[in-house]
């Protein structure tokens, strides 16, 4: 646990520590069929990166040359390294930069989609899209890592305005004459596309969206996020949003893509195979809402310390997810997807522990590795993993961060000794590691949910 002197600097934080001013300023604009985005620039560089640059899933190749036009004299826009860069033959680049652009709405896909099309006009887009960073020569952006945080300069916002001649945007469930944000994921939708506000969940619905699938998303995934709020308390975003967009009934296509971001789950359907009632879409759609959804109390509410603990919220996520898939669907084979999770695991625990599957490329071990150690948790809770997430967030809510130890250390008050046996799968390599895991599933009394004999101590 954080100490009281640690919590005590936090509140008196000397100005040194506080959120740094913008080194950019950005206003967004749609005038008619017309969209621009206005940069007045902080400091002078030879280059800036867009700090989101992640390619296509389709066209692997930056979606920005063929969307965007530079409109500033002696200014181009080119991929170098990993990034989309601002960049002029000589000097810096000027401090108020104009660019014209189309919403790129096509799957991105390693981040969030730059924009979500709807087929009555309404466009939303995604706030960081336009997020920049300062470097100091053409020569740094080539060498740039392709994590953007590990680039000093990112930590310096871009404060970004929305406007829309038309009338407001509407963000995080309000409409408003405009929405300035700084380096916060938000979608902001531009256009008619109407909420409808439920009791738990606000959702913006395409209007071409079959409506079978539409009645779906409207009667059963607010009740996914009511359960998860009457379990864990109040989402921390206020009142969540739910956006369900369209992209056609393309043929011999069956397709659902989304994200989440704070307060918002964002869904995409494409295909023929949508057009008519299919329990495996819907099925899908529910599950996907429901592990998306457990984000906002595990991920937003509270979230890990590094990378190497991904285990704590996608896997307990996860966890949270079959659950209450579960409770909302008789039909769904609970057993089954517990067995899954298992089969998806032994290959990345026989190369190494859970903890470092990051730097092996394995990130789906911090899914299915981590629901089986979620379930180790749920055990030592009397069979209630809402429960100890709950003590979680009650426990270390105030500064929003679970570190490893914190995570343990809950484990061992409610099951003594059981970290013991955590630790072992988070750190250490088992090159026979059907006989690992199931060993671990009988020493955290898992066993009967996982479907494995008795393992001697």
């Amino acid at each position: 646990m954080k100490s009281l002197a640690a919590a005590i600097l936090l509140l008196f934080a000397s100005p040194s520590l506080a959120t740094p001013e913008p080194v950019a300023i950005a206003e967004v604009v749609r005038d008619g069929d017309s969209w621009t985005v206005d940069y007045r620039l902080d400091v002078r560089a030879p280059a800036w990166v867009f700090a989101r640059s992640d390619l296509p899933r389709v066209k692997r190749q930056s979606w920005r040359i063929d969307t965007m036009e530079v409109l500033t004299p002696g200014v181009s826009l080119k991929r170098i390294g990993h990034y989309d860069a601002l960049v002029t033959a000589r000097g810096s680049v000027p401090l108020r930069v104009r660019l014209r652009f189309k919403p790129f709405t096509d799957d991105i896909e390693t981040s969030y989609d730059a924009a979500l099309a709807f087929t009555d006009g309404s466009v939303a887009l995604y706030s960081q899209q336009f997020k920049l960073v300062p470097l100091k020569s053409i020569a740094a952006v080539a060498a740039a890592p392709m994590v953007v945080d590990e680039i000093p300069a990112a930590a310096q916002p871009t404060r970004v305005t929305f406007r829309d001649g038309g009338g407001q945007v509407l963000a995080k469930g309000l409409r408003q004459d405009s929405f300035t944000v700084s380096d916060d994921d938000a979608y902001v939708l531009f256009g008619d596309a109407k909420p409808v506000i439920g009791k738990s969940l606000t959702t913006i619905i395409d209007p071409a969206l079959p409506k079978w699938l539409a009645d779906f998303i409207t009667a059963s995934l607010p009740r996914l996020i009511a359960g998860y709020a009457e379990k864990l308390g109040p989402p921390p975003t206020g009142q969540p949003m739910l956006m369900a967009s369209w992209n056609g009934p393309t043929k011999g296509v069956t397709s659902m893509g989304g994200s989440v971001l704070p307060g918002t789950v964002v869904m995409t359907f494409e295909g023929e195979g949508v057009l008519r009632p299919d329990s495996r879409v819907s099925n899908s759609a529910r599950w996907f809402v429901a592990h998306e959804s457990a984000h906002f109390w595990l991920g937003q509410v509270i979230s890990y310390e590094g990378p190497q603990d991904s285990w704590i919220t996608e896997g307990g996520a996860d966890l949270l997810s079959f659950r209450a898939v579960a409770a909302a669907d008789p039909s769904f084979d609970i057993a089954k997807r517990f067995r899954e999770a298992r089969e998806e695991c032994l290959p990345f625990l026989a190369k190494g522990g859970v903890a470092t599957a990051n730097l092996r490329g394995d990130h789906r071990a911090y899914y299915s590795c981590g629901s089986i150690i979620a379930l180790a948790a749920e055990q030592a809770s009397g069979g209630d993993f809402t429960s100890f997430v709950k003590a979680l967030i009650d426990k270390y809510g105030r500064d929003g961060v679970v570190t490893r130890a914190e995570w343990l250390a809950l484990l061992d008050e409610r099951a003594p000794g059981m970290s013991v046996e955590v630790v072992k799968l988070l750190d250490q390599p088992h090159p026979d590691a059907a006989a690992a895991l199931d060993a671990f599933a009988s020493r955290t009394g898992i066993g009967h949910t996982m479907q494995v004999k008795e393992v001697t101590r």
